[in-house]
């Protein structure tokens, strides 16, 4: 079957939505060109496009019709890059899950509505009805439907409950990056798809690849190791990542066992970067131009460029989204804007319409941010207010200090006590090591901010997306 070319009442060829013919003519045109790598495996744009094709056909003879919800579960494969882009072409409602636990199914099953799971595993793809599923339409899914467009459904980390389903118009999100085609000479350098397959960060990055006609290098398994093998493999000249990952990076000294004189860009977000930590960066890739980035689920990735690769000031120049500051909190509106949380209120919404990321920031004179932290971890000591950010950043700079989480602790006196948890330097026991931050901390910071509890940790709480864990309260 050939969808460019089907019959008027065809799910795949409705009219007033442009570019889904012209998806697969591009996948088409690029022919041979290498579109994935995946270990030992190669596979070509043309390929691609006949895997999409599969999918297509596959998602027909399972009963699947435009703007159903489906589970996508699987990470970054050949497979399941198809999977998506034909979920996309269907016109269904995409939910990407890489982990499915139970909890997060039943998550899912409530607040989605997903006729059919499709499983994409090593020895294939397999698709199968959701038990437990109304007939009835989805009422969340009435503006896909009125204006014909395919979904997507992004879970938040799920930190201090269960995850938000984040509905996104994923036609809306194809159009901003494949609309118009870039004028790149030569063939792109080939990236790495670090970012996780249901994250908005790894579907910004997906639709990049497609964009430039570049190539995906996907990781098998994103350990700090496997990820400095492929730089060093493919010559990989940008990694995006996060924070707390670099310095996995650095502290096992795999930037000093393998060749990474490739990379000439690291972009990192999902988390702040602490100062000092930015500081050790940049003395380890000195070739590298360091890029602070800025996104979230609901609002999408901005187009950032830092003050320097020194600081950790940035500014948003995206011409499809705006910005504002109230009360110290960044506040977003974009073109490509979520529609709505599928099983929250969106309180996160503001009358007006402007999205409340929930991050402190400040802004210098030449209009660049910098985040503070989240207005959640905020840490409350009898009414004065900590920032884990500003202690972490501080205590990275100690000789004794490979890497640490500051976190808050109910307390019966003034509410809250500060915590950290800390990777040493060499082998103090734990009494040597509270003594030392209680001496460096004492004069740099005020008396309320000293942590009360300090433990020897053999490595931080970080979660699948790399960001460090914290205890909330």
């Amino acid at each position: 079957m050939t969808y460019e070319t089907a019959e008027p009442h065809d799910p795949h060829d409705l009219p007033g939505l442009p570019g889904r013919s012209e998806l697969l003519d591009r996948l088409d045109e690029l022919g041979d060109r290498t579109a994935v790598v995946h270990g030992d495996e190669r596979y070509g744009y043309a390929e691609l496009a006949d895997e999409v094709r599969l999918r297509l056909k596959e998602l027909d003879a399972a009963g699947v019709r435009p703007h159903q919800a489906v589970i996508l579960n699987g990470d970054f494969s050949f497979r399941s890059i198809a999977a998506l882009l034909a979920l996309h072409l269907h016109r269904a409602v995409a939910v990407p899950v890489v982990t499915l636990t139970e909890a997060t199914l039943a998550t899912v099953t409530e607040s989605c509505s997903p006729r059919h799971l499709l499983r994409v595993g090593a020895d294939g793809v397999t698709i199968e009805p959701v038990a437990g599923v109304s007939d009835a339409p989805a009422a969340g899914y009435a503006g896909l439907v009125e204006r014909g467009a395919s979904g997507l459904v992004l879970l938040s980390s799920g930190s201090t409950g269960a995850p938000k389903a984040i509905l996104h118009d994923l036609d809306a999100l194809v159009l901003e990056k494949l609309g118009k085609r870039p004028r790149t000479a030569g063939r792109p350098a080939p990236i790495l798809m670090f970012l996780l397959f249901d994250h908005i960060g790894g579907i910004n990055s997906l639709l990049g690849v497609l964009r430039l006609g570049g190539t995906a290098i996907l990781p098998r398994q994103r350990t700090p190791e496997e990820i400095c093998a492929l730089i060093q493999e493919h010559r990989i000249r940008l990694l995006p990542t996060s924070p707390t990952f670099l310095n996995l990076i650095l502290i096992a000294g795999f930037h000093e066992k393998y060749d990474l004189s490739s990379l000439r860009m690291i972009s990192y977000g999902t988390e702040p970067m602490p100062e000092e930590l930015l500081a050790r960066v940049g003395a380890a890739f000195p070739a590298a131009r360091l890029l602070q980035t800025f996104g979230t689920s609901e609002t999408g990735i901005s187009t950032t460029t830092s003050e320097s690769s020194r600081s950790t000031f940035f500014r948003i120049e995206d011409p499809s989204v705006e910005h504002r500051i109230v009360d110290g909190e960044l506040q977003l509106r974009s073109s490509t804007q979520f529609l709505g949380y599928l099983n929250y209120p969106s309180d996160s919404i503001t009358e007006d319409g402007w999205f409340r990321t929930g991050d402190l920031v400040e802004e210098n004179a030449d209009g660049y941010l910098k985040i503070k932290g989240r207005a959640k971890e905020v840490i409350n000591v009898g009414g004065e207010k900590v920032l884990p950010l500003e202690l972490e950043s501080l205590l990275l700079a100690s000789p004794m200090v490979a890497d640490c989480t500051v976190y808050g602790r109910p307390n019966a006196i003034t509410g809250q006590s500060v915590c950290v948890d800390v990777i040493p330097v060499g082998t103090p026991t734990r009494a040597e090591l509270r003594k030392h931050v209680v001496a460096f901390l004492t004069g740099r910071v005020d008396p309320f901010k000293i942590p009360t509890k300090v433990n020897l940790v053999e490595a931080v709480t970080v979660s699948e997306r790399f960001k460090k864990k914290r205890i909330l309260p």
